[in-house]
Order: structure tokens, then C-alpha cells, then sequence
């Protein structure tokens, strides 16, 4: 078993540096198109050469946020506050205009199935119980 770690360790960090690139976006790719660093993780990949020059030139890192004793100058810029859903207005009012909408639906079904129901009881009712002028016989004469 020991004697194909080494491969597999290969084949590991091959396929983490290919998959890694595909889904880096194209903006944080450096000095090659992201196709040409594909191209190279692909065909030096056995040799090692592809993969890590992948990981160490091709893709820009960020600094790790939060890792030292004091944050970083992106995080005292931009904090962001945690609101509750029932605090949010704009969440509350999503949802009113949801409940407005669903509301709206309902009025439609309910008109629609009234209709239909006379519609029914019109047709049960037959042409001699008439209900109207459209439901009279025509005169003969």
C-alpha cells in the first residue's frame, strides 16, 4: 500500500489544482488565461510542475480574514449587522406584498370556481327550467 501513496498523492493534488482552476473566476486568474493554466495543469500534472505552479502563480490569494490579533482593514470598513427576519423591514414587507399577491390569487380561484359552478347547475337545470333568456327554447311558429 505504501508504494502507491506517492502516486496518489500526485493524482490528489493533480485533480484539486484542475478543479481549483476551473472554478476560479477569470478575474482572479494571474499571468495566463485561465485556459492556457488548464492546458499546463493538464499536461505537466505528472511531473508536478503544472499543478503547483498553479498554486503558486496562478491564482491570486487572498489574505485569511481574521487570522492575526486584530482584523483586517476590509472587515472595519464593511461590517455587516445581523438583523432578525422579524426585525428587517424590507423583509416584512416582501411579505406583505406576498400575502397581497396570494390574496389576489385566491379571490381569482374563488371567482372562477363560482362561475363554473353556475355554469353546472345551468346544465343540470335543463331547458326546461329556464333561468334566463339564453336558456329558453327558441318559438316555433
Amino acid at each position: 500500500m505504501l508504494r502507491y501513496l506517492p502516486f496518489l498523492l500526485v493524482l490528489a493534488l493533480w485533480i484539486y489544482a484542475f478543479i481549483d482552476c476551473l472554478n476560479t473566476p477569470e478575474s482572479q486568474v494571474r499571468g495566463l488565461p485561465k485556459v492556457v493554466w488548464v492546458l499546463i495543469i493538464l499536461l505537466f500534472g505528472e511531473v508536478l510542475v503544472g499543478p503547483v505552479a498553479w498554486l503558486v502563480a496562478g491564482k491570486q490569494r487572498r489574505p485569511v480574514a481574521g487570522g492575526g490579533s486584530t482584523p483586517s482593514q476590509w472587515h472595519r470598513n464593511h461590517r455587516t449587522k445581523f438583523v432578525a427576519p422579524d426585525d428587517n423591514p424590507e423583509f416584512l414587507q416582501s411579505l406583505k406584498s406576498e400575502n397581497k399577491k396570494d390574496e389576489a390569487l385566491l379571490k381569482d380561484w374563488e371567482a372562477d370556481l363560482r362561475r363554473r359552478e353556475e355554469e353546472l347547475r345551468r346544465k343540470e337545470a335543463g331547458p326546461g327550467e329556464a333561468n334566463g333568456p339564453e336558456d329558453t327554447p327558441p318559438a316555433t311558429g
